[in-house]
C-alpha cells in the first residue's frame, strides 16, 4: 500500500486540523506544567476518535487499524502526551472489551469509552512483572460471586484519570501466566486506590500511576473472558498496542523532521544557511528516508490487524513499533543536533520531542523485547 484510500485521507484530514488548530497551541503549556488535557480528551471523544474500531452498535465509529493509526500519528505531531491518551483508551481499554467481553459488558462499557464520557487504562505491569508479564503476583482469590484482588500495578497510563479499568490477576500465581485472569474494574469500587501521579521525563500531560487492589471485590459478571484466559488476551491486546506506540512515534518523528528541516533554511553560518552544508542534508535525508520506512510498516501492521488470518499480527506490529520508536529517537536526536544550542532549550519545542521520543522504545515492550518477538518469528 503506497496510498491511502479516499476515506482514510478524509479521516487524516480532520484529524491533522484538529492537532494543528486545537491540540498544538497549547502543548508547551501543557508540557511544562504537567496539565492532563481533559477538555481535548472529550472533544476526541465527541470526534470519534477515543473508540475509532469500536462499532457503531456500542457508540464507536466503527473504523480500521489503519484509519485509526493514521488519526493517532496526527495527534502525536501535535502532542503525544494527548496521543498516547487517545491511544490507551483505544487499543488497551476498548479493543479486549470488544474482543473477549460478554455482550452485556459491551453494552455497558464501550459506548463510555468510545465517546469520551469515561477514560479506560490498562493494568498488567507490577514491580516484579514488567517484560516477564508473566510473572503476575497480583492475587484473585475466588470467593462467593466474584473474585477478590490483592496486588499492584505501576506505570499504568491514564490511571489518575480513568473510570475504567482492564486489569490481570492471578488465580494461581505459582503456575504464572497459566493462572492470569482479566477482569473489568470501575475506579470508584471499594479496594480500588489510586497512587501519586508519577514525574515523568517525557510525555508529562498524560497520566499515569501506580494501582492498588486491597481486598477489591469483582463480580464474576466483570471477568473478562474465561478464568485462566487473561495472558494470551493480554499478549494479544499489546499487539494493538504496540501499533498504536508505532503511530505515536511516527507523530515525534515526523515533527521533528519538519521543523529541523525549517530551521536548517533559516540559520545561518558562514554567510549562507546550514542547510546548504552536507552534513546537514545527510542527516536530513536519514531522517526523512527512516520516517518512510516506518510508516510503511506500520501502515502494514495495521492492515494485518483487521485480516481474518491474525498468525502474523505479532510479528508485523512488534516489527513496526520497533522501527518507528527507535525512528523517533534518531529524528528527535538529529532535529535537536541541528538546532544546536538552541535545541537544548526549552524555549524550543525539538527539547520536548527529544523527551517524549523516549519512551516510544520502552513501553508497550522495550525495543529487546520487539527483537526476541521478531526473531522468534522468523526462526519457527
Amino acid at each position: 500500500m503506497f496510498e491511502l484510500p479516499d476515506d482514510i485521507k478524509e479521516i487524516q484530514n480532520l484529524a491533522r486540523d484538529f492537532a494543528r488548530n486545537e491540540v498544538m497551541p497549547g502543548a508547551a503549556k501543557r508540557d511544562h506544567d504537567h496539565i492532563y488535557p481533559a477538555e481535548l480528551v472529550a472533544q476526541l471523544g465527541e470526534m470519534g476518535f477515543m473508540g475509532m474500531f469500536v462499532p457503531e452498535q456500542y457508540g464507536g465509529a466503527g473504523l480500521s487499524t489503519l484509519a485509526y493509526v493514521v488519526a493517532l500519528e496526527e495527534i502525536c505531531y501535535a502532542d503525544a502526551s494527548v496521543g498516547v491518551t487517545m491511544s490507551v483508551n483505544n487499543s488497551l481499554a476498548c479493543w479486549p472489551i470488544l474482543t473477549a467481553g460478554s455482550e452485556a459488558q459491551k453494552q455497558k462499557y464501550l459506548p463510555q469509552l468510545a465517546g469520551g464520557k469515561k477514560l479506560g487504562c490498562y493494568a498488567l505491569t507490577e514491580p516484579d512483572a514488567g517484560s516477564d508479564a508473566g510473572a503476575q503476583r497480583t492475587k484473585a482469590t475466588a470467593v462467593e460471586g466474584g473474585y477478590k484482588l490483592d496486588g499492584a500495578k505501576i506505570w499504568i497510563t491514564n490511571a489518575p484519570k480513568a473510570q475504567i479499568c482492564v486489569a490481570y490477576a492471578n488465580v494461581a500465581v505459582e503456575e504464572r501466566h497459566k493462572g492470569v485472569t482479566a477482569f473489568i474494574l470501575e475506579s470508584d469500587w471499594p479496594g480500588y486506590a489510586i497512587g501519586k501521579p508519577e514525574e515523568k521525563l517525557g510525555i508529562t500531560s498524560s497520566a499515569t500511576s501506580e494501582l492498588s487492589f486491597d481486598g477489591l471485590f469483582v463480580p464474576t459478571e466483570n471477568r473478562l473472558g474465561g478464568e485462566r484466559k487473561g495472558f494470551g488476551l493480554a499478549m494479544a491486546t499489546l499487539d494493538g498496542g504496540r501499533v498504536g506506540i508505532a503511530a505515536q512515534a511516527l507523530g515525534i518523528a515526523q515533527r521533528s523532521l519538519d521543523l529541523a528541516v525549517a530551521h536548517a533554511k533559516q540559520r545561518e553560518q558562514f554567510g549562507k544557511p546550514i542547510a546548504a552544508n552536507q552534513a546537514i542534508q545527510w542527516m536530513i535525508a536519514d531522517m526523512a528516508t527512516r520516517i518512510e520506512s516506518a510508516r510503511l510498516l506500520t501502515w502494514r501492521a495495521a492492515v494485518e490487524k483487521d485480516k481474518a488470518d491474525k498468525s502474523r499480527v505479532g510479528h508485523y506490529c512488534s516489527m513496526a513499533k520497533l522501527a518507528a520508536s527507535e525512528t523517533a529517537n534518531f529524528c528527535a536526536d538529529k532535529a535537536l543536533q541541528i538546532h544546536g544550542g538552541y535545541g537544548f532549550s526549552k524555549e524550543y519545542e525539538v527539547e520536548r520531542l527529544f523527551r517524549d521520543a523516549r519512551i516510544t522504545t520502552l513501553y508497550e515492550g522495550t525495543s529487546e523485547i520487539q527483537r526476541i518477538v521478531i526473531s522468534r518469528n522468523c526462526l519457527s
